[in-house]
């Protein structure tokens, strides 16, 4: 059966709309497979540390050469890159911080991103369909006052797109913020069809995607 590998980045445990979203893409992953499995990291709450000194260079290194430590700090590593390249698809909850992604996920990006491996001329897990929900409390749409601060969607196009070889396709929930901020709150109605539109398409692409890999 395939298997789907899940992240959220929201460090909102209640209230995210990105999480609201990726829950409704994995629960038509999931009518479509019920047998199969998901794994799921929740960065926010089990963070991934940051790459470090260690982790680097090992990963420069053949296992046989690698300190203890490095060996150790290289573990996780290949955890990440495993579950990455056995996963048939891939599921980002993306929401913006201040014009670009959570530091949570900045961290996994490190972590599994591998030149030789991951990335360079042959990605491991070139191919696989990778579906970003990237909701934002503004807009950034083309044409949006705050179009050039976008570094969501843009950034992860390249990193996971033109890095790692990943299908990207991406859900934009927007104006998240209106029920909250005051200024934005004659963009209400906007922001409930922008949420319920995300909703529609990751119910979507989740079956779509699911029915995919199951060919």
């Amino acid at each position: 059966m395939a298997t789907l590998l899940h992240i959220d980045s929201s460090a909102l445990t209640d209230g995210s709309v990105s999480r609201e979203v990726t829950a409704a893409f994995r629960a038509a992953w999931q009518a479509e497979h019920p047998g199969g499995t998901v794994i799921h990291r929740d960065l926010a709450t089990e963070p991934i540390p940051h790459l470090d000194a260690l982790g680097i260079n090992a990963g420069y290194l053949p296992a046989e050469a690698r300190t203890a430590e490095q060996a150790a700090a290289f573990a996780l590593r290949e955890q990440l890159m495993a579950e990455l390249e056995t996963a048939d698809a891939v599921l980002i909850g993306a929401p913006m911080y201040n014009f670009t992604i959570p530091s949570t996920l900045k961290a996994w990006l490190d972590q599994v991103i591998l030149m030789g491996r991951t990335a360079g001329e042959a990605p491991s897990a070139k191919g696989t369909p990778v579906t970003v929900v990237a909701s934002r409390g503004g807009s950034y749409a083309p044409g949006a006052p705050r179009e050039p601060f976008e570094f969501v969607t843009t950034y992860l196009e390249k990193v996971l797109g033109g890095g790692l070889g990943l299908e990207v396709d991406f859900i934009v929930p927007e104006l998240t913020m209106a029920a909250v901020v005051p200024a934005l709150a004659e963009l209400l109605p906007k922001a409930v069809e922008s949420k319920a539109q995300a909703l529609e398409q990751a119910t979507r692409r989740g079956k779509e995607t699911a029915a995919r890999v199951a060919a």
